[in-house]
């Protein structure tokens, strides 16, 4: 989890070396500012679009042991991994509170919609034909976000503002029970680290930003196997021991 956060943290604080540079490089004289007192207000409201990528961290629990209809024992090795990414949509609102020049918090309720692609593959198992068995599973996933960020913003140059941000997510997610392989718990809680830009418009601000997500608790609903109907299926199920979401959103806000 700490090399996890260490690398997020490398990886956005070099983005926002190469931000700056940018910036610094395209506009090294001062020009006529666009809505020069927005920053002054208290408080700003807005709202978001965007997209998404999920995906999600599987800890495999390694050999099974099933017992037949006719009451032999076998051992299963059953893997799982998301073995692909699914771009997903993200809408909505904003409220940034200015706590100094520089320092704001900002609660940004946001619905995201998208899927995760899941690949089962026995690894001791093979069909007629030599090839290794497996199983997928398209799970669809719509959450509700509360994230709370705080942000902490450079000094504006002409049009451009760069800033950072990182917070706490918690997250409701809206997917019904199924009979799916995998299920995830209604709740979670994200940290997240982001970086972004506020362009001052002649009549609004556009603020581009890219955030990265990580679950802090264990998401897989583990009483989930209980609950299927298909007992064949509880190999698939029993196969993960926990797993931690992650997301990363491209969001345009719009002030």
């Amino acid at each position: 989890m700490r090399v996890i956060i260490m690398n997020m943290s490398r990886l956005l604080t070099l983005l926002l070396s190469i931000v700056l540079t940018v910036l610094t490089a395209t506009a090294q004289e001062r020009k006529p500012q666009n809505k020069p007192y927005i920053d002054l207000r208290p408080m700003h409201f807005g709202i978001s679009v965007g997209f998404h990528m999920q995906d999600i961290e599987l800890r495999n629990v390694g050999p099974q042991l099933i017992t037949l209809e006719d009451g032999t024992t076998i051992e299963e090795v059953v893997v799982c991994d998301q073995d692909n990414w699914n771009p997903g949509f993200s809408v909505g609102v904003l409220a940034d509170q200015l706590l100094t020049k520089h320092l704001s918090i900002r609660l940004s309720p946001t619905m995201h919609f998208g899927a995760k692609h899941l690949m089962f593959r026995h690894l001791n198992r093979a069909d007629n034909e030599g090839r290794m068995i497996t199983a997928t599973q398209d799970m669809k996933n719509t959450y509700i976000a509360f994230p709370i960020d705080i942000k902490f913003a450079a000094e504006r140059f002409n049009n451009y503002r760069p800033y950072i941000i990182g917070g706490i997510n918690p997250m409701i997610n809206l997917t019904s029970k199924s009979q799916d392989f995998v299920q995830l718990k209604r709740y979670d809680t994200m940290i997240e680290l982001g970086l972004g830009c506020d362009f001052y418009l002649p009549f609004f601000k556009l603020i581009p930003e890219l955030k990265f997500s990580y679950s802090l608790v264990n998401s897989l609903d583990s009483g989930h196997a209980d609950e299927l109907t298909d007992a064949n299926a509880r190999l698939y199920t029993n196969a993960v021991s926990s797993s931690h979401s992650k997301m990363i959103t491209l969001s345009f806000y719009f002030e």
